[in-house]
């Protein structure tokens, strides 16, 4: 098996950079970290609501366990690593205070 070659031409690179400092990533426009994080937060939200819902339906009686237990864990997966998360950015604030200016 080859190794495939990797050219980098500067023109390349300054464009990429050009890209980001504009707040488009790989072709597709953002609005910055802050609506990046509200959308990863809506997700965890939106997977939470649905676990209630999926459980709400299993006590009427009208839902089928496997969705319930399949809701509930995709939920308890997406708050585990929004603590996750949470953790590192504390931890990397808290290590950028303790630099020496």
């Amino acid at each position: 098996m080859a190794i495939p070659v990797l050219t980098v031409r500067p023109s390349d690179a300054a464009q990429a950079y050009r890209n980001v400092d504009s707040g488009n990533f790989g072709g597709v426009a953002s609005n910055g970290f802050a609506s990046a994080l509200q959308d990863a937060i809506g997700g965890v939200v939106g997977a939470a609501q649905q676990a209630e819902g999926k459980s709400m339906q299993a006590i009427a009686g009208t839902a089928d366990i496997t969705d319930v237990v399949t809701a509930v864990s995709k939920a308890e997966l997406a708050l585990q690593t929004t603590m996750a998360i949470r953790d590192r950015v504390v931890q990397a604030y808290q290590d950028i205070m303790k630099m020496p200016i």
